[in-house]
């Protein structure tokens, strides 16, 4: 059974991708249907199986790790294999209606689309450095061609610089692999903990995870090296810039993550986790005042994405030297903050792509009148908006409020500033969009109104997003889950 679960997620993606190419777009959103179900199915019965009997190392062909893939199939990851296939669904089902079938180009939509969901699972499954970076790269490659569909020069431009900033995080991360393969003799991230953990191998060389956590969080989009991100995400297509910013970005943040639980208390210091948690902070409150003063609709949801981010990387200083209780903590924190801006972030990009059709133009002071004739999205666009601010009872909500703990529990209560005047400025930015679109100036409706499934799949993640809140503690409870079976 393992098995098959297993090469559902890692293999069929790429058939897709493959049946995909050699077809039109019509055939191609055809397969894709089929596609969904099957790898929505399949990421349920495996989330089920870690749910029912804990987490388990799986190794590809039963090669042993250094030779074999090794895979690492835990609650996080899990969790992360079926957040992926709930909106990597919803954003499929909207670009099959959204794309114009009648442009050539839009039929490499698909097979992208598929390159970078196999991509997220390898990413999220993987338990060595190496095929860490292999799924990395698939998901920058795909992610680079996504943004530049269509062949427009900004497009073109965004997708360019884009590559760029991925190509460099990818060699940083690449040569700090190689330093910890030098000095470990592995790659797995088992055994080099392990290794470190029993004191076969002195710690305290920090460079190698530098590099590493610098490549990724430049992929990331930490500030200040954000700027490639705004203008991709501003500028792609809508059911693509939820993926990106639902997705993508959190692959690179997902690796980072990891190798800082796993490496940080023997290669990590003081120093580094709170430098790190200055930038998360500083990508706040920057990112979300950019959002703020933006003329363009897109490039606010954009701007708000960076300062999102920011929040994730609080995890680096109120996991270092404290008590396994308040680590757990900011870890579920963080965990929920990931969740609750994936459907919130897929959601709000996913309504103003409507909004943006609804008025022909991507500007803030195009949507007047919109909250007149075409509430439907605009309410979708603002049920995002409550979560990114934090209100309850939403999963934005519940993470701050785990974070804010943790900031108290360790003794830096300097992050509450963060958490709260992030809190005040996300509000700022999307009541701005609301004020706009309620500036009544004509009575006669020259709107275009969307089919009603572009407008069902926005409010469906935002109402997920939004429900979060109420369900957090079972998603937490699996999440936890420790490894009971092995195939070490």
């Amino acid at each position: 059974m393992t098995l098959w679960l297993m090469a559902g997620l890692l293999f069929t993606p790429l058939a897709w991708a493959v049946l995909t190419l050699l077809v039109d777009f019509r055939k191609g959103r055809v397969v894709t249907w089929l596609g969904i179900l099957v790898q929505v199915l399949v990421s349920l019965a495996l989330w089920a199986a870690v749910a029912s009997d804990g987490g388990f190392y799986y190794f590809l062909g039963g090669w042993q790790a250094p030779l074999g893939i090794e895979l690492r199939v835990d609650g996080l990851a899990v969790t992360f294999v079926l957040l992926t296939a709930l909106v990597a669904a919803a954003c499929g089902w909207h670009a099959s209606v959204y794309l114009d079938p009648g442009k050539s180009w839009h039929r490499y939509f698909w097979p992208l689309f598929w390159f970078l969901w196999a991509g997220l699972n390898v990413v999220w499954l993987g338990g060595d450095l190496f095929n860490l970076y292999v799924g990395l790269e698939l998901i920058s490659l795909a992610a680079v061609g996504l943004v530049a569909l269509g062949g427009q020069a900004a497009a073109l431009r965004a997708a360019i610089r884009y590559l760029m900033a991925a190509l460099l995080g990818s060699l940083a991360y690449l040569l700090g692999v190689a330093l910890i393969y030098g000095q470990f003799g592995t790659l797995s991230l088992a055994d080099v903990t392990a290794l470190l953990s029993d004191g076969t191998v002195a710690a305290g060389q920090t460079f190698p995870l530098v590099l590493m956590l610098f490549g990724l969080a430049l992929k990331t989009a930490l500030f200040p090296m954000h700027g490639w991100l705004p203008p991709a995400h501003g500028i792609a297509k809508s059911p693509v810039s939820a993926l990106l910013s639902a997705l993508v970005v959190k692959a690179s943040f997902y690796i980072a993550a990891r190798l800082w639980l796993d490496l940080g208390g023997h290669l990590g210091g003081y120093e580094l986790a709170q430098l790190i948690g200055v930038l998360g902070g500083l990508a706040v409150i920057w990112g979300s005042w950019l959002a703020f003063r933006q003329t363009k609709l897109k490039q606010v949801v954009a701007y708000s994405s960076v300062a999102q981010i920011g929040y994730l990387f609080l995890l680096f200083p109120l996991t270092w030297g404290v008590t396994d209780a308040i680590s757990l903590q900011a870890q579920q924190g963080i965990t929920l903050q990931v969740i609750s801006h994936a459907l919130a972030k897929a959601a709000m990009f996913l309504a103003a792509g409507n909004l943006i059709m609804s008025v022909g133009s991507n500007r803030v002071d195009a949507l007047a009148g919109v909250s007149r004739f075409l509430p439907f999205s605009l309410f979708s666009f603002g049920l995002a908006g409550v979560s990114l601010m934090g209100l309850p009872p939403t999963g934005g909500f519940a993470a701050k409020w785990l974070l804010l703990q943790a900031s108290l529990a360790s003794g830096q209560w300097w992050w509450l500033g963060v958490l709260l005047a992030g809190g005040l400025l996300s509000a700022a930015y999307v009541f701005r969009v609301y004020q706009a679109s309620f500036i009544d100036n004509t009575d006669t409706d020259h709107f275009f109104h969307p089919p009603k499934s572009l407008e069902v799949i926005p409010l469906i993640l935002a109402l997920l997003s939004l429900g979060l809140g109420l369900v957090a503690e079972p998603v937490l409870s699996v999440m936890a889950l420790p490894f009971e079976g092995s195939s070490r």
